[in-house]
């Protein structure tokens, strides 16, 4: 099933007027999975400071403890050992178990981990349930070019044109 076939059963089930439920949330499994690789493809955030707490050696440099370490996302989300053809868009990496721990992080990890993760997933798909049930769009310009400052940004600001949906 596709992310746009979830949502209109999700839609064809409800009244009129009748809000999303949070077991409607709970149905949208593959829209889920494909705001998921989105993010692996384009997180959130970039990267985090880390202080290095015990000195190490990586790739046979010595990394006193006490420095400034900086991570990046892309540098595990992108890594072919956890993600096979990791520039292909496959919302099926998330399927069943999902990616091993630590390799998925657009919202951190462990203790670190955003506290807001519940909240953006439900605010995500409400606007993806939102935009595909009831609105009919597509780009302004095609051929937009992304920019890449700290986040992923659409050189124009990414223009569409929305036209409510005709009810039936």
């Amino acid at each position: 099933m596709s992310a746009r076939g979830e949502q209109v059963e999700i839609a064809k089930s409800k009244g009129p007027d009748e809000l999303l439920s949070w077991n409607d949330i709970q149905k949208m499994k593959y829209t889920w999975n494909v705001a998921c690789e989105a993010m692996r493809l384009s997180p959130p955030s970039q990267g985090a400071f880390r202080e290095v707490t015990t000195e190490l050696i990586y790739l046979g440099v010595t990394i006193p403890k006490g420095w400034k370490a900086y991570w990046t996302v892309a540098s595990t989300h992108k890594n072919p050992k956890y993600f096979p053809d990791p520039e292909k868009f496959d919302p099926s990496r998330f399927e069943g178990s999902g990616p091993a721990p630590y390799t998925f992080v657009p919202f951190g990890g462990g203790p670190r981990m955003c506290p807001g993760k519940e909240y953006a997933r439900l605010e995500i798909l409400t606007f993806i349930h939102n935009v595909v049930t009831k609105f009919k769009w597509e780009k302004v310009n095609p051929n937009e070019k992304i920019l890449f400052n700290l986040a992923p940004t659409p050189q124009n600001g990414f223009p569409i044109h929305l036209e409510p949906l005709k009810k039936n």
